[in-house]
């Protein structure tokens, strides 16, 4: 069966892990959730041991429902005597967007009322409402009109765990807690030998999930209601068996648990509710808590190693905003002087809260604590004999890099923030000594070297290259963990997209009003093609109401950009899975997603030469050459004019093929492309501002496939 679960935003990626590892198949990120194939066990399982989804949803039908009329009548095709009896209970929620019914209180109404008249109808009995545990939750997920019905196995969210008294002023949802403590490496240090504390404990919430992650216990092994428990189909013999199995589990895991969780906090009365979730939840007789300022934070005796976690005030819910900066810096130096060897993790209230830290975090992921985006930083603390060695002064050369930098960054500055750009080129190669570009991806930095002419020794191109990076972190402010260098060589068997790590760290960025993922480390290039920028804005402005391929599609940003320009619909094609996966997320990151997306894993001229579909518009921008082992040889030079005449065989009348590559020798053959185009050469420009110096560095053509008039003689 298919399934979906959903999530906060940020913890997609760990939930696929979670649902990968109970055994569901085809596991798919979206936004806020991800789908999955499995059994009825397989739900189960996800309900049952899932630290990070919120709801597991079955969707049962998908249907058009741009009129209360169409919704009612989608709902009323669906068999609900399959799903719940006659005199059971019902509730239902809705959400929608990007849709003409626009309140979800009148669409979980309209529901509600056509599953009540279907079984009025049927029997003269109906069911009654129960919005607290229903025999049966209905989920309604509108999203441009299209309606997806779904029962909500979970019934409550699965946050819920069923231990906790109460909550504090500034709650922190247990599925957030986890992901917290998952992203700061709790499972391997506990395994290590490490301890978990918390000095802002509040109700525990952390302290807790640390213990039961520990200890191996199910998260929802303590939660009396789920939404299938009165579901017609429900297997009572199997779940019963599944919960068994994790009861055994957690008996045996809790006897073997160390107490090592140790939390504080300067309000009492949190300390005590600390305390009595901590024994609803088995796990007093391992938490330490005890009434303390947080910045008189210290290590347990004896114990070298652990982590200091903490989820401190933002100044949305709590204390005054001005007074925080200084709470945050405190805590920095406590942490600097008291828990070297450590590793900390704080979930600040946001970038400049975690700047008065004062320590330089080697990861940063954003989470959502409710509405809030609460970056989470990562730290490893210093041990006392790390004492940092002093800077030597800048070399000559290195001292004129660093003025233009300087110099480049202060004539851009203005324009970029006047256009609201904060991926950029901040550097390239304009001092022949120092041949690199330097790129800036928010609060990230890709240096791409150029490869030193064969003259030029190999420890003074080494050299050159490390002041690159020298210089570059000292004007942008940039830690060096956040800084990815690479040697710009051809790919092995000429392809494009390089590979160089295997990290799989993705970041996420903003460029005109969207959100992409971008890999810093893993590539040649990072998934965003800075160059690239105004052919982007240019395919939006072309899409609205067309019809969008988009070939050899990489990442997928052009059709991200399509889709926000309000195509019908968007075509994704590229040989390779793992870029396919990539454009998915990116798709999803920007709510994108459902049947007027899709994917297709294939030879681009493979995909044109099979298919009959008509577009309005055509995005091609191929390698300069490519000899994949799935594909035949590929060479942009000797095949443009093929691949672009069997893209206007896919043209529609007056539709536009967008066409580009970065190949700086590429002459197109106007010749034997002119009988069929109106070709308009614009490479100039959709050169961006930030690429001056590099006018060549791809070029691009608008071709426009003229109307042919049936009726002219």
């Amino acid at each position: 069966m298919n399934l979906f679960a959903t999530c906060p935003k940020g913890l997609e990626y760990l939930l696929k892990d979670e649902l990968v590892a109970i055994g569901a198949g085809n596991v798919k990120e979206a936004l806020a959730g991800v789908s999955f194939e499995g059994s009825l066990e397989t739900a189960y399982r996800a309900c049952l041991w899932s630290r990070m989804a919120s709801r597991v949803l079955l969707p049962v039908a998908e249907f058009e429902a741009a009129t209360p009329e169409a919704l009612y009548e989608g709902i009323q095709d669906i068999d609900w005597a399959e799903h719940l009896a006659a005199h059971g209970t019902l509730a239902v929620d809705a959400n929608t967007a990007q849709s003409k019914l626009t309140h979800s209180q009148f669409i979980a109404l309209k529901t509600k009322d056509a599953i009540v008249d279907q079984f009025r109808a049927a029997s003269g009995a109906r069911p009654d409402v129960d919005p607290e545990e229903p025999d049966l939750r209905v989920n309604v997920r509108l999203r441009r009109d299209r309606a997806t019905v779904s029962i909500d196995l979970s019934g409550s969210p699965l946050h819920r765990r069923g231990w906790r008294e109460r909550q504090g002023e500034a709650p922190l949802k247990e599925n957030l807690a986890s992901a917290m403590l998952v992203r700061a490496r709790w499972p391997r240090i506990y395994a290590e030998g490490g301890a978990l504390v918390d000095p802002m404990c509040g109700s525990g919430t952390l302290l807790i999930e640390g213990a039961l992650m520990a200890a191996g216990v199910a998260p929802g092994l303590r939660r009396g209601y789920y939404g299938f428990l009165g579901w017609l189909k429900h297997d009572y013999a199997m779940w019963r068996t599944l919960w068994e199995e994790a009861k055994a589990a957690a008996d045996e895991g809790l006897r073997n648990l160390r107490p090592v969780f140790f939390g504080s906090d300067s309000d009492g009365n949190m300390v005590q509710t600390a305390k009595r979730n901590a024994q609803a939840a088995n796990v007093a007789g391992f938490v330490h808590l005890d009434r303390r300022d947080a910045v008189h934070v210290a290590p347990p005796p004896e114990t070298p190693l652990g982590l200091v976690i903490t989820n401190p005030p933002y100044g949305e819910r709590l204390g005054d905003r001005a007074e925080l900066p200084q709470l945050y810096r405190e805590l920095g130096q406590a942490l600097k002087e008291r828990f070297p060897g450590w590793r900390a993790a704080v979930l600040a209230g946001d970038e400049e809260l975690g700047r008065a830290l004062r320590l330089s975090p080697d990861k940063r992921y954003a989470l959502f604590n409710g509405a809030l985006e609460t970056p989470l930083l990562t730290f490893s603390l210093r041990a006392r004999d790390e004492a940092p060695r002093e800077a030597r002064p800048l070399s000559d050369g290195a001292q004129m890099l660093k003025n233009r930098l300087e110099k480049n960054v202060r004539h851009l500055r203005k324009r970029l923030s006047r256009e609201g750009i904060s991926c950029w080129r901040a550097y390239d190669q304009d001092l022949p000594e120092y041949a690199a570009a330097i790129d800036v991806y928010e609060d990230w930095l890709h240096i791409q070297e150029y490869k030193a002419p064969q003259d030029i020794p190999v420890d003074v191109a080494r050299n050159r290259l490390r002041e690159v990076v020298r210089v570059a972190a000292e004007v942008f402010g940039t830690p060096r963990d956040r800084i990815a260098v690479k040697t710009r060589e051809r790919g092995k068997g000429g392809s494009k997209y390089g590979q160089f790590d295997q990290q799989g760290q993705f970041v996420e960025v903003g460029e005109g009003g969207l959100r992409f993922l971008i890999n810093p480390t893993d590539y040649l290039d990072t998934g965003l093609f800075l160059d690239h920028r105004l052919v982007r804005a240019k395919i939006r402005e072309l899409a609205a109401g067309k019809h969008f391929l988009n070939l050899f599609a990489y990442t997928g940003t052009a059709s991200v950009y399509a889709a926000a320009g309000d195509a019908r619909d968007t075509t994704t094609v590229d040989l390779s899975a793992t870029y396919l996966d990539w454009a998915s997320r990116n798709l999803a990151l920007n709510g994108f997603t459902g049947n007027r997306h899709r994917l297709v894993q294939e030879d681009a001229l493979s995909f044109l030469e099979k298919r009959s579909m008509q577009y309005g518009l055509i995005y091609v921008d191929p390698p300069t050459f490519s000899n994949s082992k799935k594909a035949d040889d590929f060479d942009v030079q000797r095949d443009h004019v093929k691949l672009l005449l069997l893209c206007a065989e896919r043209l529609l009348p007056e539709g536009i093929i967008v066409f580009s590559n970065n190949f700086r020798r590429f002459q197109l053959d106007r010749a034997a492309l002119e009988p069929h185009f109106q070709i308009e050469d614009w490479s100039a420009p959709s050169i961006p501002f930030d690429f001056s110096r590099r006018h060549d560095i791809h070029g691009c053509w608008l071709l426009r496939k003229p109307f042919v008039n049936p009726w002219r003689t």
